[in-house]
């Protein structure tokens, strides 16, 4: 079965679940426009997610998800939530989905976990995922080491379901490049940003357009937790106090906070701005439905023209 025939969707574009970015607006602006919305539940508790999942359903009428961050100590309440919503579609991150895979399938659940290396696919698949999120280090927010360039084709030729490819993917060439190496659709994250609906202040929007290719960096690496922002005031600091090799809680002491701050206060100087190395491709706001169409329509030519002689 096709990936959109599987999720109910007209087009294979996933929105990346950003934290406490990928809200109801967001998300129902990219159903609506045929690719799959999905909440970020990362740091909300069963009621706050209710809540996004009830007002989600007042924007749109089609499919959409919900990520579940499995380092959280919340998850069987969350859970519970999403089946009693009738949300169908799980895509999962920071663990394993071993212990919630049974509940998950009896109700019917669709479970996408996002994975970094062939390794972690092939246990995924196992357990009885029904396809994967092959992310790439190019990626914004939390990531792996091996680029999506990489990392794809191995974890395709490594499982039989359904791979999809997220990280450094915001317009139709690279939509088109990844199904030539046998993804059957995107998680698109940093493009979504820069739209009409994303909820974010407008100064982390401008942030996104500014950034160019060089813009973006890894900080954490160090202490296991790898996350890809843009370059600014605190990021800097950050990699000050990790070439002195600073205890970890002086990092996250730095750090707290920090998304908020740029997400919903625009400090982009001192805030966390957790965007991919694709920001230099990102330069007009436009709203999702133009984005998707945009993407769809330019795959298909360039897929068109990949005839070679």
């Amino acid at each position: 079965m096709k990936l959109t025939e599987q999720l109910g969707i007209h087009y294979p574009i996933i929105q990346g679940a950003m934290a406490q970015i990928a809200k109801a607006p967001l998300v129902a602006a990219v159903s609506n426009a045929g690719g799959l919305g999905i909440i970020a539940s990362g740091g909300m508790s069963a009621e706050d997610l209710r809540a996004e999942i009830q007002k989600t359903k007042t924007l749109t009428d089609k499919p959409f998800g919900v990520n579940l961050m499995l380092m959280m100590t919340n998850i069987e309440e969350l859970t519970e939530v999403i089946i009693e919503e009738g949300v169908k579609i799980i895509t999962t991150g920071a663990g394993t989905p071993k212990s919630y895979m049974p509940k998950w399938k009896e109700a019917g659940i669709i479970v996408i976990p996002v994975v970094p290396s062939v390794m972690i696919a092939k246990r995924m698949e196992k357990l009885g995922a029904d396809a994967v999120i092959a992310e790439g280090t190019e990626a914004g927010g939390h990531v792996g080491e091996t680029t999506t360039m990489a990392l794809l084709p191995q974890i395709v030729d490594a499982v039989s379901i359904p791979v999809i490819a997220a990280g450094g993917i915001a317009d139709g060439r690279g939509m088109a490049a990844v199904f030539a190496l046998g993804a059957q659709g995107v998680q698109v994250g940093t493009r979504f940003l820069a739209t009409d609906e994303c909820p974010v202040h407008p100064n982390f929007k401008a942030a996104v357009l500014k950034a160019g290719d060089r813009d973006t960096t890894v900080t954490g690496r160090r202490n296991g937790a790898p996350v890809r922002s843009i370059k600014n005031k605190m990021i800097k600091e950050y990699l000050r106090l990790e070439e002195e090799n600073v205890d970890r809680d002086t990092l996250e002491q730095l750090t707290m906070g920090s998304l908020r701050k740029a997400v919903f206060d625009g400090d982009t100087d001192n805030g966390s701005v957790m965007a991919g190395q694709i920001t230099g491709l990102v330069t007009e706001i436009k709203p999702c439905q133009v984005v998707i169409e945009e993407m769809m329509r330019e795959a298909k030519a360039v897929a068109a023209g990949l005839i070679v002689e």
